[in-house]
């Protein structure tokens, strides 16, 4: 995988772990392929975004024992076709992230200086420093897509209309 995801794309392309025919995963083969092979991508800041799509409960059931333990969350997707009919994080995100990650879903592009202005009454923090640690958080570990704009960051949906 790692040498099919060498050469860096334009845009954000999210990577597809198909869990279909996968009925049964141990915890191992989870956390040094699947995890391993998200935080290889990530920690590169590439505009790859590993996803888990379409895993049983079985599987499901597994990784979020493991993500529990580590204390991480992962993406997660159900495929159908070519098509993303539905995703969520894998795992448990804090309040102020799972509020950061739902706000960037719901707006569908925005940045730190957007949500302290917006978020000011609810969340009143004095720098968009909070807000852009929280983006940052999100996009290292591949929930939201990190667009840069020269010095400033932008942040998006890793799928568009989902």
């Amino acid at each position: 995988m790692l040498k099919a995801t060498a050469r860096e794309p334009s845009t954000v392309t999210p990577v597809l772990l198909n869990f279909e025919w996968v009925k049964v995963a141990t915890s191992s083969f989870l956390r040094e392929s699947v995890l391993a092979f998200r935080d290889a991508i990530r920690t590169r800041r590439s505009n790859y975004y590993p996803v888990v799509a379409n895993v049983n409960a079985d599987v499901r059931e597994e990784l979020e024992d493991l993500l529990s333990r580590r204390g991480g969350v992962l993406m997660s997707c159900v495929a159908r076709g070519d098509e993303i009919v539905e995703a969520a994080p894998l795992g448990e995100l804090d309040p102020k992230q799972k509020l950061t990650f739902d706000l960037v879903q719901q707006r569908r592009e925005t940045d730190a200086g957007e949500l302290m202005r917006d978020f000011a009454a609810t969340d009143p923090v004095k720098s968009p420093t909070a807000w852009n640690n929280r983006l940052a958080s999100l996009a290292m570990l591949g929930l939201v897509a990190e667009i840069s704009q020269g010095r400033s960051k932008r942040y998006k949906p890793i799928f568009e209309g989902v």
